[in-house]
């Protein structure tokens, strides 16, 4: 009897195991998108990066591609059947250099490593708790929290690693300020944005500077409190936007560049804007803004468009239709390189699927279509690559 049982529960295991292995590879899903005329650009398509809330591992990858308009929903795991809880927790961003593919994978504590053609897996770098990714002359650059995902007023200070592209192997590590954010590299120089979100209501308030050459930090910067994006313009100007603390001391945008006769870099401007993305097409600045308060409990939610070279608000919309109305929360932001048209993910309500928005460089509405959850990172798609 005993032994009857033994096996009756073994063949329960492998029934109940086998109905899970089945689950595991989630088909695509495909929307093709309304009067899609195609492009005759350099760009083949884009990826975005679904961020999934923390937690629920449902970090997903969806692709557009340009010549055949079809919009496919979660690719990754169609394409990587073999990957164990597939992409992973809270996608936090994406990049292409040459041939690959990077998203970095925050509360998985992982960069995934893909081939940008395919979207099929060649393996991984493990950095804990890392944010954003760029790269320079062969090598990833990766900021980290580096300390556990919680708040904590003892947080250590955080670190930028680098990684080689053709070994995927850790190659340097430089410690940088607290909990950093956004990076951009100009010339022989990185600039890195902290935060210090994890001490709050104690910011850090600095940019730091990492020589290249050394991979050594040289300075740090002071900004505004809350740092967060990060980006430099066509004219080697930094956009630097400060979160604020949610209460008192609003979210602004900083201008950092060079002064005549000096090397460095210092903050010349401050915008008095609220921001939290932006994107650049030629002389123009794009931004949203989902502003949260503490005392309202609510968003205050903004959309602008600046003017880099004079620095100055040239528009309170940069859409023009109306239907800015239709977004619940915008969550991320992205311009074509060519066409100009500007891309608006909606976050909604962070726990179900979001949507994509499409509006021409006039700011009208092309189309529209549904995403994974919460829809934050768009990179696009080379047709050389």
């Amino acid at each position: 009897m005993k032994n009857t049982y033994y096996f009756l529960f073994l063949s329960i295991l492998f029934s109940i195991t086998g109905c899970r292995e089945d689950e595991l590879v989630v088909p695509t899903e495909y929307d093709i998108i309304s009067d899609f005329p195609g492009e005759n650009t350099n760009i083949r398509g884009f990826y975005l990066v679904n961020e999934g809330n923390m937690g629920s591992n449902k970090c997903t990858i969806d692709y557009l591609d340009y010549f055949t308009g079809l919009y496919a929903r979660n690719i990754y795991a169609e394409r990587n059947p073999n990957v164990v809880k597939e992409l992973g927790d809270v996608g936090n961003d994406i990049g292409i250099y040459g041939s690959k593919m990077y998203v970095v994978v925050n509360c998985s504590h992982k960069v995934e490593v893909m081939d940008a053609k395919t979207g099929i897996r060649l393996g991984q770098v493990d950095i804990p708790n890392c944010r954003y990714v760029r790269f320079y002359r062969g090598s990833a650059y990766v900021s980290s929290y580096v300390g556990p995902v919680r708040i904590d007023p003892d947080a250590p200070k955080g670190a930028v690693y680098r990684v080689d592209t053709l070994s995927l192997e850790i190659t340097g590590k430089v410690s940088v300020g607290y909990q950093p954010e956004e990076m951009e590299i100009i010339g022989d120089y990185m600039y890195v944005a902290n935060s210090g979100g994890y001490r709050a209501p104690n910011y850090d308030n600095t940019v730091s500077v990492i020589q290249m050459v050394d991979f050594k930090q040289v300075r740090q910067i002071p900004v505004g409190i809350n740092l967060h994006r990060l980006k430099k313009d066509k004219y080697g100007k930094l956009w630097v936007t400060s979160r604020g603390n949610y209460e008192n001391i609003p979210s602004r945008l900083y201008v950092m560049e060079k002064k005549r006769g000096y090397n460095q870099m210092t903050v010349t401007d401050t915008i008095p804007v609220a921001c939290s993305n932006m994107a650049f097409y030629g002389d123009s600045l794009y931004y949203y803004a989902t502003e949260w308060n503490n005392y309202t409990s609510s968003n205050t939610i903004t959309y602008g468009i600046i003017d880099v070279t004079t620095k100055e608000v040239v528009s309170q919309n940069f859409i023009t239709d109306g239907t800015e109305k239709d977004i619940t929360i915008p969550y991320g932001i992205a311009i074509h390189p060519e066409t100009g048209d500007i891309f608006v993910t909606d976050a909604k309500n962070y726990v179900s699927s979001g949507t994509l928005y499409c509006f021409d460089k006039s700011g009208k509405k092309k189309w529209s279509v549904r995403t994974g959850d919460i829809p934050a990172h768009i990179v696009f798609l080379p047709i050389r690559n």
